[in-house]
């Protein structure tokens, strides 16, 4: 059963380290990079809540994008994997669901 989870474990790590192509932005990035962990609705699921009322409401646009590209705890790091344009455009998603 351990090996059945660390294997399922590692697809999901594996899709969560595959960087998104250059022209992906806002709410299509959120989805192909974020919604598997974070949910669709930024209502957490594997990973925290990211929505109103979320303790990333509290964080400045610039700790969100330190949280994206260091992968704090158990968070896969994108690193460089999102050009600075699309770092703007994943806040300004996250943003807008969050209502700030």
């Amino acid at each position: 059963m351990r090996i059945l989870a660390a294997g399922v474990l590692a697809v999901f790590v594996a899709v969560g380290c595959s960087g998104p192509s250059d022209d992906v932005f806002g709410a299509e990035l959120y989805e192909s990079s974020c919604a598997h962990c974070h949910g669709s609705d930024l209502a957490g699921g594997i990973g925290p809540a990211l929505g109103p009322g979320s303790n990333a409401v509290t964080l400045t646009d610039e700790q969100i994008v330190d949280v994206i590209r260091i992968g704090p705890g158990s968070m896969t790091s994108f690193g460089n994997r999102f050009s600075d344009a699309q770092l703007d455009s994943l806040v300004e998603h996250l943003r807008l669901e969050q209502g700030s």
